[in-house]
């Protein structure tokens, strides 16, 4: 099914009060070999939660975690940005050939904040709930770039129901992709990261093995290391041996988790 497009307000350049400068120098004052699959990873078993704890969380509340709260948002607020300040934007809208817009940016950013899911998804209950402030973190930096470009309150509402639409379709799409062969998986990006305008197979063939050698690096990190610190180095778009996936050192955090 052919997703909704985008609002034209915000894919195109055209969209900012300087249409002659790409969009994102308009927004310095915002916050913010192939790899055959991806390596398998011992999945968490389901934990023993009280009667209580479920209750409440049958009532919409989140029960006790191993880690404090507050923690884990701090820390999902840097992995939204590590996926944003992290990712060299111009070098995969000129290796791709995506256009220097609003809908490009969010294009990319979405691609990087599903990794972060499908990893932190895999750290019980606390990755769960962390998961849940990494989307909100993304909505509220969309909203926030928005209206920096002057987009007014109307059609911004219009256009952040469309990227909700998007990004969840993406997600479903990215999901099977990583799960299945690199047809399927490039079959997904051809739809969701290149809006079915890709006629170019090295283009997709460059971004299932960007996305294959960068899952099987977030996946080598440490999930707690994760949970305190949502700290995430990614590896290059291009790199000359994508086999050496390299673990980071640990991260270094305090009492407070700073």
């Amino acid at each position: 099914k052919p997703f909704r497009p985008l609002m034209s307000l915000i894919s195109t350049p055209a969209a900012t009060s300087s249409s002659t400068l790409p969009w994102r120098r308009a927004l310095n004052a915002a916050p913010c070999v192939q790899l055959c699959s991806v390596k398998e990873t011992p999945q968490h078993s389901e934990e023993e939660v009280g009667a209580f704890t479920k209750l409440i969380e049958a009532m919409g509340f989140t029960g006790p975690l191993k880690y404090n709260k507050w923690k884990i948002k701090i820390a999902a607020l840097r992995m939204y940005t590590c996926c944003v300040e992290r990712i060299n934007y111009d070098e995969f809208f000129d290796k791709c050939a995506l256009p220097d817009t609003l809908n490009s940016w969010f294009l990319v950013a979405q691609l990087h904040v599903w990794m972060c899911l499908v990893r932190m998804r895999q750290e019980g209950r606390e990755g769960k709930y962390m998961c849940r402030y990494i989307v909100h973190s993304m909505w509220e930096d969309v909203e926030q770039r928005s209206k920096i470009m002057g987009i007014d309150a109307v059609h911004r509402k219009e256009a952040l129901k469309a990227m909700t639409e998007t990004f969840y379709a993406a997600i479903f799409g990215y999901d099977e992709g990583v799960l299945s062969d690199d047809c399927v998986l490039a079959a997904a990006l051809w739809r969701n990261l290149f809006n079915r305008q890709c006629d170019d197979p090295q283009q997709l063939e460059l971004l299932v093995e960007y996305v294959r050698k960068q899952m099987q690096f977030i996946d080598s990190l440490d999930g707690d290391d994760l949970l305190l610190t949502g700290e995430v180095k990614w590896r290059p778009l291009v790199e000359e041996n994508a086999q050496s996936i390299l673990k980071v050192s640990r991260p270094t955090y305090n009492d407070t988790g700073l």
